[in-house]
């Protein structure tokens, strides 16, 4: 089996909440992008969708990238689908297959409220 790479079409921006310090001795948060990556955008199958709801998750989307991509459970994944909408995705979590020849992040489309 060979690796994802070639079926990669998009590219997502990841963007990751921080704590760092505020000068004053306490903490703010931030969030900051940290990696534009190379992924695919799937909804999950009938049976994922299944799991998922029966697990308590809003697991709406499985977004396959590379075994390498620099993303966690909590990121946010940003980008636009085909017709050039911005789309948000915020990773649930992160597998990999026992070979890691691709990642693969169950996520939940964010959509905004007109």
């Amino acid at each position: 089996m060979t690796g994802v790479g070639h079926l990669l079409n998009r590219q997502l921006t990841v963007w990751r909440t921080q704590t760092v310090p505020d000068g004053a001795g306490g903490e703010e948060t931030t969030t900051s992008q940290v990696a534009t990556v190379r992924a695919k955008v799937d909804q999950p199958s009938p049976t994922e969708r299944l799991v998922a709801a029966q697990a308590g998750s809003t697991h709406s989307h499985d977004i396959w990238l590379l075994p390498t991509a620099d993303v966690h459970r909590g990121d946010e994944l940003r980008g636009t689908d085909a017709l050039g909408q911005a789309q948000v995705f915020r990773v649930l979590s992160v597998v990999q297959p026992s070979r890691p020849i691709y990642s693969k992040a169950f996520a939940e489309l964010i959509q905004e409220e007109a």
